[in-house]
């Protein structure tokens, strides 16, 4: 059965051509997976989040704001203990 945003199929259908269901979402196509009529499941194609230079500035971002919050002079033996007053 097809909508207008994705193609909707059972869930025996789904597990009797699933490599075929692969294919399809790897070429952009989102499908909706139900059980007795009840959609259920969501296969859509994994887009990219970003530039490989975008994902190395907000690497070297949170390495930053990590080297500005220390926990000078804390133990976390003694922050454990604190939490168990």
């Amino acid at each position: 059965m097809k909508s207008s945003d994705a193609t909707i199929l059972g869930a025996y259908d789904a597990k009797t051509h699933f490599s075929e269901l692969l294919e399809r979402v790897a070429a952009g196509e989102e499908l909706t997976i139900t059980r007795n009529g009840t959609p259920v499941a969501r296969m859509v194609p994994i887009r990219a989040t970003g530039s490989p230079e975008s994902r190395k500035k907000a690497i070297v971002a949170m390495r930053q704001l990590a080297s500005r919050n220390q926990l000078a002079g804390l133990r976390v033996k003694d922050l454990i203990a604190e939490g168990r007053k």
